[in-house]
């Protein structure tokens, strides 16, 4: 059956910049009807339109002098998302759409927060309930409900706003409690690019990328989609990333497949011992052609699983397989070749632990909290490697056991803790 013309259940996000003028308006409530008239349910979320959120945050900056308590700044900041779902839904109904909206003073509302204002986190169990108890209904009636992104409500009353990715986040959360075929995010790219076009010339939009991969885009600061948000992205439900200027939710754009481990754990990362080669010398990163070198002798003989280098230093994390020896020696020729290199040290038994999870980069001094726990333990760091939501430890084999009972006990005290 055709995409267009099958009864999907489909999430639609719209980004600030999709409905940032009358025109934008105007095109993204016409793809919601279009879609909506050929049998879908649809769920839309909306931000605020434009830059109405940075205005109101500027404002409230520069007139309260910092003394505005978060919860108070949390509920002016909502007014941004309040006001666009009011207009998209009346906007809507002018379109011959069924529609209704939901702001947190509604009594239907089912985004749930703790109160960790400007930055809530979601009572994942209570959103779903709600979702399933007061959402599902009405869009099986025909209607489509408009939902404020990036604002939540603690259990007590009080509005909350969800921090970056804050809109991603309350669709995706009712993408997997209403089990939705799709979600769709409109936003001003055409999907997600090999690069920042504010910053390379001619990026190439991605038709499919894992979600695995793309937070390491979002950790290095890529504004695609936040991996605050990306923690939240249905296993079973792929997500869509298209750009509002074709005003047509049926279009091509990024598939975002995949899901992300929610929970911070450590694991040994390879299963057998891993060597680590040490080259020092003088201005060895300006001759890069050594350095290929080294790696292409070195993928040759075993796996490289990791490798750190400044100016005058190159470190090697290899798998020590059966005939390593003959890997040093070939690497430690290379060094007497060039006048860059000055010497070479190998050590072994080394074993590699890869600590990961969504929200590692914002859970607050957790490197330093690791070193620690291995420090007082004695258990010494040979290398420290940090990368898209992952550090990266290595340490003797001999203690990787003991390391990773550490590690998981410091993990799930400093969680208590946050």
């Amino acid at each position: 059956m055709n995409e267009e013309n099958s009864c999907k259940k489909i999430v639609v996000k719209f980004g600030g910049s999709s409905l940032a003028n009358h025109e934008k308006l105007s095109k993204a409530v016409a793809a919601v009807a279009n879609r909506a008239a050929k049998g879908a349910q649809i769920v839309v979320v909306v931000s605020a339109m434009g830059k109405t959120t940075d205005l109101l945050m500027n404002t409230m900056k520069n007139t309260s002098n910092g003394k505005l308590e978060k919860h108070e700044l949390d509920d002016i900041l909502a007014m941004g998302e309040r006001t666009s779902v009011r207009i998209f839904a009346a906007a809507l109904r002018t379109n011959n759409v069924r529609s209704c909206y939901l702001d947190p003073l509604d009594e239907r509302w089912p985004i749930i927060t703790d109160a960790a204002f400007s930055n809530a986190n979601p009572l994942l169990e209570e959103c779903e309930k709600r979702i399933r108890e007061r959402i599902l209904p009405i869009i099986e009636k025909g209607t489509v409900p408009v939902i404020a992104g990036f604002i939540g409500r603690t259990l007590d009353g009080k509005i909350t706003t969800l921090g970056r990715g804050g809109s991603d986040t309350t669709a995706f959360i009712l993408a997997q409690a209403l089990n939705a075929d799709e979600v769709v995010l409109v936003t001003n790219a055409d999907g997600i690019m090999t690069g920042d076009p504010k910053i390379v010339a001619n990026p190439q939009m991605l038709p499919e990328i894992d979600v695995t991969t793309l937070v390491g885009l979002a950790d290095s600061g890529a504004k695609f989609i936040h991996s605050k948000a990306l923690k939240y992205k249905p296993q079973s439900v792929n997500v869509k990333v298209i750009n509002h200027a074709q005003g047509n939710l049926s279009q091509k754009g990024t598939l975002v497949t995949g899901a992300l481990a929610t929970e911070l754990d450590v694991e040994v990362a390879h299963p057998t011992p891993v060597a680590e080669v040490t080259i020092v010398g003088q201005a060895i990163s300006k001759k890069p052609a050594i350095i290929l070198e080294m790696m292409q002798k070195t993928e040759k003989h075993a796996p490289l699983l990791g490798m750190s280098m400044n100016t005058n230093s190159v470190i090697l994390y290899v798998s020590q397989e059966k005939n390593i020896d003959k890997l040093f020696n070939q690497i430690h020729a290379i060094t007497l070749n060039n006048p860059e290199t000055i010497g070479m040290a190998v050590k072994k038994d080394l074993a590699f632990l890869k600590t990961s999870g969504v929200g590692l980069e914002e859970t607050h001094g957790i490197i330093g909290k690791i070193s620690e726990t291995l420090r007082v333990n004695q258990i010494n760091i040979n290398g420290i490697l940090t990368i898209t939501s992952s550090i990266l430890l290595f340490i003797d084999w001999s203690q990787r056991e003991k390391a990773l009972q550490l590690i998981r006990n410091s993990l799930r005290e400093n969680l208590k803790k946050e």
